[in-house]
């Protein structure tokens, strides 16, 4: 005779494993990914089909640096929980590169040289050199890469082989740009709020029906599977706004 699992086991695993996850993190993962696919819809419609969106500014470019802002400080704070930074970092970098060519191949000229991808495998890969440093030293290093950007911003390089750091030519465009400095800085910010508040690797909140409630579940989905979304998403949404405007032509 097999041996039953009662349904309040059953509850107790799916509770220690959500725990285990810190699942505060998948949620406010998946909410950086809601806010990342909003901005790149608005950013589509403008782009492709010329609806009067400026995304350069307001609450469009506002929405769009804010995910990307709560990626980077999330991907800090992870940084303490993955057994091999090294392998995740390879792992994300080289996912960039191929969306690097994809676009490339797809959208002539619509460059993504060291995008959002890029910077998190490169931050990842670098993580490790930071981690044993205490937290006031990461938050003053944090904020000197931050402020050095107001200095490396106004130089003019003679090539953009030095993209990655920030050093561009005049010329040098990008439709996704995260260079080292300064987005490092919020990485190492991240890292500091990791030491701070996970030292022990677990959830703040163990014993919140959030983890459970549909809401909660559904940005725990979203986080837990940001990378899968973030690569399919963009032609997703370009496929369905193609066979939405065709259907009201």
């Amino acid at each position: 005779m097999k041996p039953t699992v009662s349904a309040s086991t059953v509850k107790k695993h799916i509770k220690a494993a959500s725990i285990n996850r810190v699942w505060e993190i998948d949620l406010f993962r998946g909410v950086a990914l809601l806010l990342m696919v909003t901005f790149h819809l608005l950013y589509d419609l403008a782009e492709f089909y010329h609806l009067p969106l400026d995304y350069q500014k307001g609450l469009i470019y506002y929405t769009g640096k804010g995910a990307a802002i709560l990626f980077i400080l999330i991907a800090g704070i992870s940084s303490f929980f993955s057994t091999n930074n090294l392998r995740r970092g390879i792992k994300i970098l080289l996912w960039g590169f191929i969306i690097y060519i994809i676009t490339g191949v797809a959208l002539p000229g619509s460059n993504i040289i060291f995008g959002i991808l890029q910077f998190l495998g490169t931050s990842m890969i670098l993580a490790p050199l930071f981690m044993g440093l205490p937290s006031p030293v990461l938050t003053v290093l944090g904020a000197l890469i931050l402020l050095a950007e107001h200095y490396t911003g106004t130089l003019t390089w003679p090539h953009n082989w030095l993209a990655w750091l920030g050093l561009v030519r005049e010329d040098f465009f990008s439709v996704d740009y995260y260079p080292l400095l300064p987005w490092f800085g919020v990485f190492l910010w991240g890292m500091v709020l990791g030491q701070m508040f996970y030292p022990s690797k677990r959830s703040l909140f163990p014993h919140s029906p959030l983890p459970f409630h549909p809401l909660g579940r559904s940005l725990q989905f979203l986080g837990r599977h940001s990378l899968t979304i973030y690569l399919v998403h963009q032609p997703v949404i370009l496929l369905l706004l193609y066979l939405f405007f065709l259907a009201v032509k």
